[in-house]
């Protein structure tokens, strides 16, 4: 199995092959593995997402957060693939079904609550204003 790669010059995400084959039936969730064990940096995060064309097959790929103490050598990423299509959706070894994205991060250092927030509010979920 080939490990992760970019495949072109401008891709900021890798993409992820999955090291087995499965068969998913409609509504159906199935983890498979990602051919990869890593160790993520300190103060980054990797993000494992589906790749666009992922979705022309009938998956869904449930997004993944890495943290960077998740790196035994038992720790294969497991890919979670979750069937929207009415047909069965078969997965060979070795598709490029997932992509991973190294990110920076900052932790909050101190959480303050407090009485009052600014009075105005944009509107909601996927809302951008009135």
């Amino acid at each position: 199995m080939p490990l992760p790669e970019y495949h072109t010059p401008g891709s900021v995400a890798f993409d992820l092959y999955v090291r087995t084959g499965a068969s998913l039936e409609p509504g159906e969730i199935k983890l498979a593995p990602g051919n990869f064990i890593v160790e993520v940096p300190s103060g980054y995060v990797l993000l494992i997402t589906g790749r666009s064309s992922t979705v022309k097959r009938g998956l869904h790929v449930n997004l993944g957060i890495i943290d960077q103490d998740f790196h035994g050598p038992d720790d294969e990423l497991l890919l979670s693939f979750r069937n929207f299509s009415d047909k069965r959706v078969e997965i060979k070894r070795g598709d490029r079904l997932a992509q991973g994205l190294l990110l920076p991060v900052e932790k909050i250092e101190a959480w303050e609550e407090v009485e009052k927030i600014k009075s105005v509010s944009r509107g909601g979920f996927g809302s951008t204003g009135n």
